[in-house]
């Protein structure tokens, strides 16, 4: 059976990632290829974000990883017959080898290399891809009909790995490839320049193939496409194109991320009743200073204890020193002390939970947004109240994973994220 990827399928203990023919932009076809990318899906700040990649050029990825349309299946099916459409007009191709791509991101003072290729799908109880953030089940419900309709992976997850520092294996075949020609190169509008090279040979896939075997990931964007991966994986018959999935994944011990927090928008909470609800429970302070500086404070205010920043009335209000017995009283014990004593677990546990009462899976009432000013442009928009974060450390994520304890959802955001639409994998 044609499971979708190249070379020797077997089960290794560590990360098996395996080549594939990527799907990539004909650049003659279209504007340019900056033009025909977008950030991944749950990062594209709607409606505003989502019109402007669609206006950039007809063939934005975008149409695809968020089709518009009046139902969930009128959608799906519009995705999945432009991508067919795409393809038979060869505005979309695939490669003439099967291989595994090297991925660079440049920009802000920052250089970020990285391996793309299809990796097998594991079972948290695996110990090979480690999750450390919750999941929303509507949110798995609705990027797995996508998936079944298309037929693809329309975008890569990214995933982190800690090498040893030496210049061998994947770091050795990174390198070399590097200094080559790349397949493509272009320059995002946010200013960072993306260059991909293919890796066919058997030597080198071998060589990363290797090296990797001997590795666990984490997720560090993209849990609730693992999770999908996971579900599709569980529908097929074993073995099948759904076995593997597309991913990035980076060695932080070499390029290390940047950690940034994602930022809540309550829709149905104003920013008064959000404060009133906060007497005795919460110090609050006013802030009548410019974002920037409102930012700087809540770090501050951060490396003591937990703090939030609430706007959406023209003010920044800042949140911290919780009351210890209300702590007390609504963070489950039985987690670790470094999950108890999270930002986000605050927040879910005994804001939203507790003392806001707002259901946290729920798009009617609350929104996950990447972007600070954006977040708050929209709270005072729409008359609701936006609760930016502070990030959380890598290596407290890292450590929490590893003991098999999940955050509460999207409570970090790793970066700089793959630009979608420079390769997918057709299954």
């Amino acid at each position: 059976m044609d499971t979708g990827v190249s070379g020797d399928v077997t089960t290794r203990m560590g990360l098996d990632l395996a080549p594939f023919r990527g799907l990539r932009y004909d650049p003659h076809r279209v504007g340019s290829l900056a033009a025909v990318t977008s950030p991944p899906y749950d990062v594209v700040v709607r409606p505003d974000g989502l019109l402007h990649l669609e206006s950039a050029d007809p063939y934005n990825i975008v149409r695809l990883i968020l089709p518009q349309a009046t139902t969930p299946a009128a959608r799906n099916q519009q995705a999945a017959d432009t991508l067919r459409r795409w393809l038979s007009e060869g505005v979309l191709a695939a490669d003439a080898e099967p291989g595994l791509y090297v991925y660079e991101q440049r920009g802000e003072g920052l250089l970020q290399r990285g391996v793309i290729g299809a990796l097998r799908v594991s079972e948290p109880s695996e110990g090979v891809v480690l999750p450390h953030e919750d999941v929303m089940p509507h949110v798995i419900a609705d990027r797995a009909a996508l998936m079944r309709a298309t037929s693809a992976n329309l975008e890569p997850l990214l995933l982190t790995y800690r090498g040893n520092g030496a210049e061998t294996g994947t770091t050795a075949v990174i390198e070399r490839t590097a200094a080559r020609t790349p397949l493509l190169r272009t320059t995002t509008e946010d200013g960072f320049c993306h260059r991909l090279w293919a890796v066919t040979d058997p030597a080198d896939l071998a060589e990363i193939q290797t090296d990797l075997a001997g590795h666990q990931a984490l997720i560090a964007d993209g849990h609730h496409r693992w999770a999908t991966y996971r579900r599709l994986r569980a529908e097929h018959a074993s073995p099948s194109p759904w076995d593997y999935g597309l991913v990035l994944l980076v060695d932080t011990a070499r390029y290390p991320l940047r950690v940034r927090a994602i930022h809540r928008l309550l829709h149905r909470l104003p920013v008064a009743e959000a404060l009133a609800s906060l007497t005795g429970l919460f110090r609050v302070r006013d802030l009548h200073v410019p974002l920037t500086k409102a930012l700087e404070m809540l770090a501050e205010a951060a490396a003591v204890g937990n703090a939030f920043l609430l706007a959406g009335d023209g003010t920044f209000h800042l949140v911290d020193r919780p009351n210890p017995d209300l702590l007390a009283r609504t963070i489950p014990a039985a987690y670790p002390e470094a999950w108890r004593t999270l930002d986000a677990t605050v927040l879910h546990a005994t804001l939203l939970e507790n003392v806001w009462h707002i259901p946290e899976d729920s798009p009617e009432h609350i929104a996950y947004i990447h972007d600070t000013a954006a977040t708050v442009e929209k709270a005072e928009r729409d008359g609701g109240t936006a609760v930016l974060m502070h990030p959380v450390r890598e290596e407290v994520v890292r450590e929490l994973a590893r003991q098999g304890v999940t955050m509460p959802r999207k409570s970090t955001s790793f970066g700089p994220k793959p630009a979608t639409g420079l390769v997918l994998r057709a299954l």
